[in-house]
């Protein structure tokens, strides 16, 4: 009860926050720096052009200044993501031969299970750079990536349905729960961004998105101690929007724009957090922040006199694409004579693949 308690209070004085000042001179501070948390079910359920646009610009204004809100009244049942989290940590306790019977092994198909080290998120490009940072500090977690399961070429790998049975029903439906509202929250950026609510759905509706599920492991705090190690370091999403749900253990931080110093994004029961991604950021000409973000060991136990061990942390992370085949080039409402288009145009599918060829090993 002492946990809930504290927990409500947290939620209010955000909201109390809110009211107090504007996010814009909040996010220039350290000791004030905060990711809004926005009540979307007055989106989902408004009666009027007028209560949508005002959840739209809370949406588009926390995309400008963090990069990052947390969203409530999302509309998936805590029972949903209850059993997705259920489901996904079933599939990482197997042993690890019958998880390497279906490991990742493409970037353009993008499916199946990577095992810790052999990912290392990083802003660079740059293939030899990556991996000298790989080799020197690999990401401490195993992830699961699940891709649209009726793509005509890139099959998703399924464990056998005795290994986790109802893992792949149950992963195929979340991954369209997710789906549906990526497109509707895509909706309320439209409005936010003055265009047609509708300007999206046609640009998103191949549904080219990653069911990312992730497992960070209880590790002696002495393997996370090395320079630039961390439990995935430092980077931007690729796409349009991710949504992330978090366990109570935490570990987020994302980075002040203003400062350039991480902020801890502390879990909110019942939220999830949604972040602009790099190809977003590109489409609005850079008036959206694709922030970076890492995860960091939460506090250590403390197992002998040398040492400590971390706890384990679970999350689900929902990456959400335009459709491969999307141009992305600047919206007509993102540019004018004293702010010209910053970019190149851009498929979803060069940009996105080639940022994952140079990720993995």
């Amino acid at each position: 009860m002492f946990a809930i308690t504290i927990r409500r209070s947290f939620v209010n004085n955000i909201l109390k926050t809110r009211n107090l000042s504007t996010l814009a001179q909040d996010v220039r501070s350290d000791s004030t720096f905060r990711i809004p948390l926005i009540d979307f079910s007055n989106f989902r359920n408004a009666k009027s052009y007028g209560e949508k646009r005002r959840v739209a610009d809370e949406v588009v204004n926390g995309f400008k200044e963090v990069g990052f809100v947390y969203l409530t009244g999302h509309g998936i049942p805590k029972e949903t993501i209850d059993q997705a989290f259920s489901q996904s940590a079933a599939l990482f306790r197997l042993p690890a031969q019958t998880k390497e019977t279906i490991a990742w092994d493409d970037p353009r198909a993008n499916r199946g299970y990577v095992k810790i080290g052999r990912e290392r998120v990083t802003q660079s490009a740059d293939a030899e750079e990556i991996a000298a940072l790989r080799a020197q500090a690999p990401d401490f977690k195993e992830t699961m990536e699940i891709g649209r399961d009726w793509d005509p070429v890139w099959k998703n790998k399924w464990s056998q349905e005795k290994s986790v049975p109802g893992f792949k029903q149950t992963m195929l439906s979340f991954f369209q729960t997710c789906h549906e509202l990526h497109s509707i929250v895509m909706r309320s950026v439209a409005l936010g961004l003055n265009l047609d609510e509708n300007f999206f759905d046609d640009k998103i509706d191949e549904q080219c998105h990653n069911l990312r599920l992730l497992s960070y492991p209880a590790v002696q705090r002495s393997l996370l101690s090395k320079e630039g190690q961390a439990r995935a370091g430092a980077h931007s999403d690729y796409g349009t929007l991710t949504l992330l749900f978090q366990d109570s253990v935490g570990g987020l931080e994302v980075q002040n724009p203003h400062t350039k110093h991480f902020q801890p994004a502390t879990p909110i029961p019942g939220t999830i957090v949604i972040n602009a991604g790099d190809l977003l950021a590109r489409w609005s000409n850079d008036v959206f922040r694709s922030t970076l973000h890492r995860v960091v060991a939460p506090a250590a136990q403390k197992i002998s006199n040398t040492e400590s061990m971390t706890p384990s942390r679970q999350s689900i992370a929902f990456f959400c694409n335009p459709n491969f085949d999307t141009n992305i080039e600047c919206l007509p409402t993102c540019t004018d004579a004293l702010r010209p288009s910053k970019y190149d145009p851009v498929t979803t599918e060069q940009y996105i693949v080639g940022r994952l060829a140079a990720t993995y090993s």
